[in-house]
C-alpha cells in the first residue's frame, strides 16, 4: 500500500509540474503576442504558478482519499477472508465507493453465504440421518437382549425374526440415505402399504404386550403407495411410538383411499396434545409428546415423498398422512 501511496504522489506532482511548465509556456506565449509589460507579465506568471500549485494540492488530497478508501476496502476484504476461517460469514459490508472493490466484496460475501448455507443443508441432514439410524438400532439392541434373558427357543426365534426385520429396516435407513445424497431427484417406488403396516405392527406388539395395551390396522387392504420403503416406515414408526409412550388404550392405524391419493390416520384414546402446544408440534424446538425432533423429521420426509403429515385433531390426537397412490397405467 506504501508503495501505491508514493506512486499516486508522485503521478499529481508530475502532472502540477507539467502544468506548471505549460502555464509558463502560455505565459511567455502571450507576452509575446500581446507586447505586454513584464510587470504584467509577473503578475500572470504567479497566478499561473499559484493555480499549478493549487492543482497539485487538490490532486495529491484527491489521491489521499482515493488512496484511504482503497486501503479501507482492502482491509475489509482481508477480514472477510481471515473470517472464512473461523466459518462461512454472510453480508458485504458498507461499500467503500470503488468498483472493483465492492464488487469483489459484494462476491466474496455470496459465497461464504453459499458455502454457510451447504454448511448448515450437511449440518441437517447429519442430524436427520443420526435420527433415524438411532431408532431401528435401539429397536434392535431390545431384540437382542430379549434373546439373551430368555430360555424358551421358540421366543428367542420370535424376537431373533424380530432383530432380522430390524437389521433390514436398518439397511433400509441406509441405502435411502445414500440414494438421495447421490440422486435426490430418484423416482418413488410403488411399494405395499399392507406390509410397511404389518411389519410395524409385528415390531411393536411385544412393546403394546408389555404396556397391556394393544395396536390395530383397520381400513382397505391391497393398496399401493408411492415411497421408499425405509422412509415410509419411518414416519409410521414416529406416529406409533409417540402414541405408545405418550397416548393411551389402544392405537389405532386407519388405511383409505382419498382420489389418487391414500390416507393413513394414527389415533390413540388418550388426553391429546395441549392446545398451546398444538399449532408448534411439528417444530423442531417442541418436546412435548416426545416430539422433539421426531415429528419435524417425519413430516420432512412424507414431503420428501410427495406425501404430506398434518394434525387433524389434539384431542384426542389424530395424525393423518397422506400418500401418493400408484402412477396411472
Amino acid at each position: 500500500m506504501t508503495g501505491l501511496r508514493q506512486v499516486l504522489r508522485r503521478l499529481v506532482v508530475g502532472v502540477a509540474v507539467v502544468a506548471a511548465g505549460l502555464a509558463v509556456l502560455g505565459h511567455v506565449l502571450v507576452l509575446r503576442l500581446a507586447g505586454r509589460s513584464e510587470g504584467d507579465g509577473a503578475v500572470v506568471l504567479a497566478a499561473a504558478v499559484a493555480a499549478a500549485a493549487l492543482a497539485a494540492g487538490l490532486g495529491l488530497a484527491a489521491a489521499e482519499v482515493v488512496l484511504r478508501r482503497h486501503e479501507r476496502g482492502m482491509q475489509r476484504l482481508r477480514s472477510q477472508v481471515d473470517a472464512l476461517g473461523d466459518g462461512p460469514q454472510a453480508g458485504a459490508g458498507e461499500p467503500v465507493g470503488l468498483q472493483e472493490i465492492d464488487e469483489a466484496n459484494q462476491q466474496l460475501a455470496e459465497r461464504a453465504a453459499a458455502v454457510a448455507r451447504r454448511q448448515a443443508s450437511a449440518q441437517e441432514a447429519v442430524r436427520d440421518g443420526s435420527h433415524q439410524l438411532r431408532t431401528p438400532l435401539t429397536a434392535l439392541q431390545m431384540r437382542l437382549e430379549e434373546i439373551v434373558d430368555t430360555d424358551d427357543l421358540a421366543v428367542a426365534r420370535d424376537e431373533a425374526g424380530i432383530a432380522m426385520a430390524q437389521v433390514e429396516r436398518l439397511t433400509g435407513v441406509v441405502d435411502t440415505l445414500l440414494a438421495r445424497s447421490k440422486d435426490g431427484d430418484a423416482a418413488l417406488p410403488e411399494i405395499s402399504l399392507d406390509s410397511v403396516l404389518a411389519g410395524l405392527q409385528r415390531e411393536y406388539q411385544p412393546a403394546f404386550t408389555a404396556a397391556r395395551r394393544s395396536m390395530r390396522v383397520e381400513g382397505e387392504r391391497g393398496l399401493l403407495v408411492r415411497a421408499a420403503p425405509a422412509d415410509l416406515a419411518q414416519v409410521m414408526q414416529t406416529l406409533v411410538e409417540n402414541a405408545l409412550e405418550h397416548g393411551a388404550g389402544t392405537v389405532t392405524v386407519d388405511v383409505s383411499r382419498r382420489g389418487l391419493a391414500v390416507l393413513v390416520e394414527v389415533r390413540d384414546e388418550g388426553t391429546g396434545i395441549p392446545a398451546a402446544i398444538a399449532p408448534h408440534i411439528f417444530e423442531r424446538s417442541v418436546t412435548s409428546r416426545g416430539s422433539g425432533i421426531g415429528l419435524a423429521l417425519a413430516r420432512q420426509i412424507a414431503l420428501r415423498n410427495g406425501g404430506r403429515l398434518e394434525l387433524v385433531q389434539a384431542r384426542p390426537a389424530i395424525f393423518s398422512v397422506f400418500l401418493a397412490g400408484p402412477r396411472s397405467r
